[in-house]
């Protein structure tokens, strides 16, 4: 038997990761302070290139329809693109006041925050609350401009995102 195989048999039961068996019950769980607008999703068309793309609104979910990856043009080439058969898109929000904002995403994608061609480096991130329809949450110190939010490497054409003012 491989080494590692034996040592991972031996590890004691009490030790063992608990596996999620307990089904989600009771209605949809409470999301954070500030997410009241997840629920209201508009539609959305994602940009091709930053020029173009379509302005959201701080607090307002949206139900983004994306675009092929191929199609994109993005300010800065993002870290984590994606294959062939990946989706994405550009949008902008402003921000009116300095402060830390959100961006809460509904399935698995890469994201970038852009001033200019300057990323943003995200202060804080995690998973949705369990039970919720949020996927992930990237959290930003942003001083007031405009922005742009790059989402790569989504494997569906469509994504809920919102951007969020959290203090």
């Amino acid at each position: 038997m491989p080494l590692a195989l034996a040592l991972l048999l031996a590890i004691p039961q009490s030790m063992a990761m608990p596996m999620q068996t307990t089904p989600c019950t009771g209605g949809p769980t409470a999301l954070p302070a500030g997410m009241g607008g997840w629920a209201q999703a508009q539609p959305a068309k994602a940009a091709a290139r930053g020029e173009a793309a379509p302005a959201l609104t701080l607090g307002t979910g949206i139900t983004a329809t994306l675009l092929p990856m191929s199609k994109i043009t993005f300010a800065i080439r993002p870290e984590k693109p994606g294959d062939s058969t990946s989706n994405g898109g550009i949008f902008a929000f402003v921000v009116p006041t300095a402060g830390r904002y959100r961006i809460a995403l509904g399935a698995a994608a890469w994201i970038d925050v852009l001033r200019g061609t300057t990323p943003a480096t995200s202060v804080a991130h995690g998973h949705g609350p369990a039970c919720s329809t949020v996927r992930k949450m990237v959290d930003f110190d942003l001083q007031p401009g405009r922005y742009l939010l790059q989402v790569a490497g989504s494997d569906a054409a469509s994504l809920r995102l919102m951007v969020s003012r959290l203090s």
